[in-house]
């Protein structure tokens, strides 16, 4: 798989589900990749990527952003309280917003700032114990609660469970982005980014397809 095929499957899901061309962003998830296979989706023309942690991102993005204009960085993985500082100050957007205390210490670094990263809340759509997210059930107070500290919250995030149908969890996720009026909805990864795309998705957060398979070791 490549770039180009990956855009171009992104784009056929786009016109299958009746989407207007571009609407959908591709999220190219650099997390534990080789330098140079980055290098490569860079020099490609993709400018959108993804990283799980922070300080994997602050030892590898800023450098590259020199090098390359037109960066835009979106944090996807789990951020720690107090990590809220950097990753305000580096990524675009954040797709892991999942409780109060990191919704707090957000809204402090954004005032300082006088900007914020654009936010996702992630929603455990599974209700899976291990995971991170709002239970559905109390996504809505929680929208609200966000909204009240002026975060700029556009939209929601999930990570449906491995064993069960992805796009029952895209359907729920997109039935509460539309009861809160929010328009973008960050689901859909290198397996099911086309079930994702018919049901809404507005970011699809594709890795493997892209890159290869990660190396761990």
């Amino acid at each position: 798989m490549s770039l180009e095929e990956i855009r171009d499957r992104v784009a056929k899901a786009e016109a299958e589900a009746g989407r207007a061309p571009g609407s959908v962003t591709l999220i190219a998830i650099s997390k534990v990749q080789p330098l140079e296979r980055v290098e490569a989706v860079l020099q490609a023309g993709h400018r959108i990527f993804g990283e799980n942690k922070v300080q994997e991102a602050q030892g590898k993005w800023p450098e590259l952003m020199e090098r390359f204009a037109g960066v835009e960085l979106h944090l996807v993985g789990p951020l720690q309280s107090n990590k809220t500082r950097p990753a305000v100050e580096l990524f675009d957007a954040i797709h892991s917003l999942d409780r109060i205390k990191l919704a707090r210490r957000l809204a402090d670094h954004a005032q300082e700032r006088g900007a914020c990263p654009e936010l996702f809340i992630q929603v455990n759509t599974g209700e899976e114990p291990q995971k991170a997210g709002v239970l559905p059930g109390e996504a809505d107070d929680f929208v609200a609660e966000c909204r009240a500290m002026d975060l700029p919250v556009r939209g929601l995030m999930c990570i449906p469970p491995v064993d069960e149908t992805p796009s029952l969890h895209f359907a729920l996720l997109a039935k509460i982005a539309e009861r809160n009026g929010l328009s973008g909805l960050s689901m859909g990864m290198s397996g099911d980014f086309e079930q994702a795309i018919a049901l809404g998705a507005t970011h699809v957060r594709v890795g493997s397809a892209i890159f290869g398979e990660r190396s761990y070791g």
